[in-house]
């Protein structure tokens, strides 16, 4: 079993779907572990749940989309824990669109969280891995930058760029800072649900439809992607670095037709 028994992981966009199952499951393997995200109530609710149940953890508001608040947010975490032995850069948003629809607010809405959020975060975090020596620095992606899903550009897009800074950062930090990432397909979250608004059927027939196409037969959970992350910021994967490891039920073998 992995091991990251008190290891202090920071988590952007912890207190919701794939975030907030990496939180618990992290807590409840023993890491110290600091809930970064913009949603104040549910975070502080979260924060008093696991900390009630005997978990080592800390609630920090933080728009990761702004670089002041991904300072305060790395200062307060050093602030409490002294150390940050690993980030899980997860904050994401989805949004809908083909190119031709775009616009400002919707490139800097979704490129500002899914991608200017990581690089501020890198900026602020990977000073501290490679003063302490060592890190883990662990970017969620998507299916989605490795298949042209219809009118999802913008989003496509952003996950592509998460896989390539990947690779850079591995090669910019090379001895001090592994940098991987985990890289989703459909998974049960309240961001897939948000993705069903406006088809003409019901969301759980639609769901009922993309599991059948699955090869494993079911749609992807929150603790899949959280006991993946968790072996990844673990000592164990320490040979893996520079490349993302795809959980998505076999969906990217699926034939075109």
């Amino acid at each position: 079993m992995m091991n990251i028994k008190d290891k202090v992981i920071l988590v952007t966009g912890g207190t919701s779907g794939i975030g907030e199952a990496c939180s618990r499951h992290f807590a409840s393997l023993g890491a110290r572990v600091v809930i970064a995200s913009n949603q104040q109530e549910r975070g502080e609710a979260l924060e008093k749940e696991l900390r009630d149940a005997g978990h080592d953890v800390r609630f920090v508001f933080a728009d990761v989309s702004r670089e002041d608040s991904v300072k305060a947010m790395v200062k307060s975490a050093l602030d409490h824990y002294g150390r940050i032995d690993g980030v899980h850069c997860n904050a994401g948003v989805w949004g809908k669109g083909k190119v031709t629809e775009f616009d400002d607010a919707a490139w800097d809405k979704l490129m500002g969280v899914n991608v200017k959020s990581v690089f501020w975060t890198a900026k602020h975090v990977i000073p501290v891995m490679e003063q302490q020596g060592q890190g883990v620095f662990l970017i969620t992606t998507s299916v989605a930058a490795f298949i042209g899903f219809p009118a999802h550009a913008l989003y496509c897009a952003s996950k592509g760029a998460l896989e390539s800074l990947i690779r850079c950062l591995a090669v910019d930090h090379a001895g001090k800072v592994r940098v991987v990432g985990i890289c989703p397909g459909t998974i049960d979250t309240p961001m897939l649900a948000a993705s069903c608004e406006g088809w003409d059927k019901p969301v759980a027939e639609l769901y009922a439809d993309v599991a059948r196409r699955i090869p494993v037969r079911r749609l992807g959970q929150p603790i899949d992607i959280a006991q993946t992350a968790a072996f990844l910021l673990s000592d164990d994967a320490g040979y893996i670095n520079a490349t993302s490891i795809v959980l998505d039920g076999g969906t990217m073998a699926l034939p075109p037709w």
